[in-house]
């Protein structure tokens, strides 16, 4: 036995005991006859004490112990004194008097901290992921995110869930990314692909009669990478039959609700869930997934500048164009090279410039970038209009509703940052609804599915699929949660004549359909039931619970931004038999 109780697991009501702990050097002070070291597991840390006079052996293999060795020892527990307690551990009342001790493995000097967080670079630490893991921001991230995922399969057994594996090797079909291929040794020339989602196995579930299913479900995509992605990642993913929307809604808001008051009871959650549309939450905020703990909505400015003479407004609006601001409370007295930092934003988001005016918090001269063209009448409108204060600095842009949003949003999010309007200890969940239902692809001259091809129209839009297919609303949801699409979910189609339907609108030849995806046309006329499903990320989940800003902090081994493992040096070649026996060649494209 290596241990009888773990390092975090000592109390004062043991003192007297014998214990036998086991574990990891995290600190080592040598004070000549007294050794103190502080010994690790990810339980917690006890204080163990070497007496050269008590017990010579044991103060020995102190002397010759390090950090990140790997001690066991054996001793009393005694109270420490008051002058001595530690209040920032759980086991700051006791320590160990050591009696015998011994060294279970040592260890070369770690190449990166592990008592305490460093600075080192990301790579570094993605190479020794193994000793990162040991630090204690990395144990407690992957805790959480064990906590939630518990919590998660015990609150879904608890309504009737089943949870039920499908294969990891599937058939590729077009449903949004890249797939990663894996060639088949006994069917050369062939290919399986990796599930970007069990979207199609979970719907035939919902054939087969499982009418509550989920999973915590491995996905893959071969994507380039952001810090909320990662080529692998897990989601919930789930489906239901005999449900509509408002049924999926209500159970998962229940469900994240309890999660958290459960798993993280320090955070506040806005109850019920806010709701918005896809059209709404981009007109006020330029984004189908904005964070909500802070205002900063835009501000149409149409109903004042319409009829301006100002050539960029004209222009805006003679191209189908908007013209919108944000009003940035506390900044009027931004110097001119912050607004020119400002202005470049704005540029690196995609306007061709950014209009502004600064309110002097002593009610004087409006400053403005574009006073002169518009004159004193209208650019009092305007500031009417956007509510301003003294103090207050206003950011316009007149340009296209897509770059219009797409340039207020990163000023937005970027103001949020400087002025801190977003609080930490905030889980705004959100849900949009009533996306499109398809979008029109410039470039390749046809329509896209904006989710994926299996979700269905809204009953009222059906007849426009026809006539006007880019005004059909999907019956589609997100979560969204602090500016983070947290999962997406549908109403699924579930007759065959709707879903070939929608794929002669997206251009999908009826050959390619059968070949595709004739499983599912098929197994829809075998007595589909209506369901319905959607797939939180648990990766965003966690790392927004944990406070972290990337997911690679709460998974236990992630690739980098060019989905590389650092660790195990992957992806990396293999031995040319191998390749034979997957009938591959590797082909020179510099050549």
């Amino acid at each position: 036995m290596y241990r009888t109780h773990t390092c975090g697991e000592v109390r004062p009501h043991h003192a007297g005991q014998e214990v036998l702990l086991a574990g990891w050097v995290h600190r080592r002070r040598d004070h000549g006859p007294l050794i103190f070291i502080d010994l690790r597991d990810r339980y917690g840390i006890t204080q163990v004490v070497f007496d050269a006079a008590s017990a010579p052996e044991a103060h020995a293999v102190a002397s010759e112990a390090r950090s990140e060795y790997v001690i066991q020892v054996r001793g009393l527990v005694r109270r420490r004194p008051d002058e001595a307690l530690n209040p920032d551990i759980a086991t700051g009342g006791v320590e160990i008097e050591v009696a015998t001790a011994g060294i279970l493995n040592a260890a070369r000097n770690p190449p990166l901290y592990i008592s305490k967080e460093g600075n080192e670079e990301e790579p570094l630490r993605l190479k020794y992921r193994y000793l990162d893991l040991r630090r204690e921001r990395m144990q407690h991230n992957i805790i959480l995110r064990h906590r939630i995922v518990k919590f998660i399969r015990d609150f879904l057994d608890r309504e009737g869930f089943l949870e039920i594996e499908t294969p990891i090797l599937i058939k590729s079909t077009p449903e949004g990314a890249r797939d990663y291929l894996v060639p088949s040794r006994v069917h050369p020339g062939e290919f399986y692909a990796l599930p970007q989602s069990p979207q199609q196995l979970k719907q035939l579930l919902m054939v087969a009669g499982f009418d509550k299913y989920f999973q915590i479900a491995r996905c893959f995509r071969d994507e380039d990478q952001r810090a909320d992605r990662q080529p692998e990642f897990t989601q919930l993913d789930m489906e239901l039959s005999f449900v509509d929307q408002e049924d999926v809604l209500k159970l998962i808001e229940r469900l994240f609700t309890e999660l958290v008051r459960e798993i993280v009871p320090h955070k506040r959650l806005i109850t019920p869930f806010p709701r918005l549309t896809y059209a709404e939450a981009l007109e006020r905020y330029g984004s189908d997934k904005p964070d909500l703990r802070y205002e900063l909505e835009f501000i149409d400015l149409r109903p004042v500048v319409e009829a301006s003479t100002f050539a960029v407004f004209r222009d805006a609006f003679e191209r189908g164009g908007q013209v919108k601001g944000l009003r940035i409370p506390g900044c009027a007295g931004y110097s001119r090279r912050q607004l020119d930092e400002v202005i470049e934003l704005a540029k690196q988001a995609g306007a061709r410039g950014l209009l502004w005016a600064a309110m002097p918090a002593d009610g004087g001269e409006i400053r403005s970038s574009f006073a002169r063209q518009v004159g004193s009448t209208e650019l009092r409108a305007i500031v009417s209009h956007m509510g301003a204060d003294p103090g207050d600095l206003l950011l316009l842009v007149a340009d296209t509703p897509k770059t219009t949003a797409a340039v207020l949003d990163r000023l937005r999010r970027e103001f949020a940052v400087r002025l801190e309007l977003a609080d930490p200890g905030l889980l705004a969940f959100a849900w949009v609804l009533d996306f499109p239902l398809v979008e029109w692809n410039e470039d390749e001259q046809r329509w896209d599915a904006v989710h994926h091809p299996f979700t269905a129209p809204q009953d009222e839009d059906y007849p426009l699929m026809e006539s006007d297919p880019g005004k059909v609303r999907a019956k589609a949801y997100d979560l969204i949660l602090n500016g983070y699409e947290a999962g997406g979910g549908s109403i699924r189609i579930h007759r065959r004549d709707v879903q070939q339907k929608l794929f002669d609108l997206l251009g999908i030849s009826r050959e390619t359909a059968q070949q595709q995806f004739g499983h599912m046309l098929e197994a829809f006329e075998y007595g589909a039931p209506p369901h319905g499903g959607i797939a939180p990320g648990i990766d965003r989940i966690a790392m927004l619970l944990a406070d972290e800003v990337t997911i690679r902090e709460v998974m236990a081994f992630p690739k980098t931004q060019q989905a590389a493992d650092l660790m195990t040096n992957a992806p990396s070649p293999v031995d040319e038999r191998q390749l034979r026996d997957l009938h591959i060649r590797l082909r020179d494209e510099t050549h």
